[in-house]
């Protein structure tokens, strides 16, 4: 089990004292699903990058603008939403912590073979 409050304390501390002003920690890892505690002092971004095939992204403290092309949006403790499936990159409006949910990459479809019929049996 994790304690994302201790979680976010602890990175935020460390964000707080590194010179590019972020600190994270991925904290679960299950086959194709990540999820991080990212945390950002005031002006702190993530630069723009790509989205993994789906993810999202909760605030736990603090406010962030998520920007894409789509235009910006502003999330603050407590909200939640999809990562757009295009470049984005965030920036913390004011000292942050979010958790960062991520899928990366599709598994593939499980296929089913009934071996007990054979054709043209009725």
């Amino acid at each position: 089990m994790t304690d994302l409050t201790q979680l976010a304390d602890r990175h935020l501390s460390l964000a707080r004292e590194a010179d590019h002003g972020r600190s994270a920690h991925l904290f679960l890892h299950d086959g194709p699903l990540r999820q991080s505690v990212i945390a950002l002092v005031a002006g702190a971004e993530l630069e723009e990058h790509n989205a993994p095939p789906a993810a999202s992204l909760l605030v736990l403290r603090g406010r962030v603008r998520l920007s894409s092309a789509a235009g910006d949006t502003d999330l603050g403790a407590s909200e939640v939403m999809a990562v757009p499936q295009a470049r984005h990159g965030v920036t913390a409006v004011e000292d942050a912590v979010v958790v960062l949910t991520s899928v990366t990459a599709h598994q593939e479809p499980v296929v089913v073979h009934d071996t007990r019929r054979t054709p043209g049996a009725a």
